[in-house]
């Protein structure tokens, strides 16, 4: 539902990147939906990686500080999850740039490895679109950000990787559409009710996340488990 209602978005950040996808293609493959189609569905099994590997890595880093997301009663996870999609809601329905500063921190490692993105430009081949995909998933974007920062409150490695997947899935069917219906897509995501739906939406359930943490219903199985394993000691 993060990646499905946040890929508002998704047209303004991507929508360029899309048109570079397609550049180096023939005429012929540019102006038909079937031929072009393989090009955008390795281009995002490309970045649907880079977004699982990123939910890895920090599960990785994290579940070694699953303390830190349950002291006590304290749920700090749940609530440092909520807050992110809370902040992201208003930044999605452009009422704050809540996200600026995480995109500028974030546009530092962009610019490292953009170079070895740009390799894969002009795209000839599926192959060269799953690379340029892949690369291209880690450009600096607060909704990225933001629902990595909720997923590596779960403590679990796997479970973080599998999170920015479906996040990543999520994303899917708009820039899935952007390939053929670019122009339509931006004249809808670029009003501002489309925004602001959206926005509600991700606040609510940011509040929801903060409303399950509070109520003791956050901490995933890892988190509990280890618990029970302290108290276990403790007897």
């Amino acid at each position: 539902m993060i990646g499905l209602l946040g890929s508002t978005h998704c047209i303004g950040m991507c929508g360029g990147i899309v048109g570079a996808l397609t550049m180096g293609l023939p005429e012929s493959t540019r102006q038909s939906s079937l031929k072009l189609l393989p090009y955008l569905l390795t281009y995002n099994a490309g970045r649907l990686f880079s977004y699982s590997l990123a939910g890895l890595i920090i599960g990785l880093l994290t579940h070694s500080m699953s303390g830190f997301f349950q002291i006590g009663s304290f749920p700090v996870g749940g609530i440092v999850g909520g807050l992110f999609m809370v902040a992201l809601g208003i930044y999605i329905g452009g009422w704050l740039q809540t996200m600026k500063l995480l995109e500028q921190l974030g546009g530092h490692f962009w610019r490292l490895i953009e170079p070895v993105g740009r390799r894969f430009m002009p795209v000839r081949s599926p192959v060269q679109a799953l690379g340029l995909g892949f690369f291209w998933g880690w450009l600096p974007c607060g909704l990225v950000y933001s629902t990595l920062a909720w997923a590596a409150t779960s403590g679990d490695a796997m479970k973080s990787a599998t999170l920015m997947f479906a996040f990543g899935v999520g994303t899917l069917p708009m820039l899935l559409a952007m390939g053929g219906f670019a122009e339509k897509l931006q004249r809808f995501t670029r009003h501002r009710w489309t925004r602001y739906v959206a926005g509600i939406l991700l606040i609510a359930f940011g509040a929801m996340i903060l409303t399950k943490a509070i109520g003791g219903g956050h901490m995933g199985a890892s988190h509990q488990k280890a618990m029970k394993q302290e108290m276990s000691s403790h007897q």
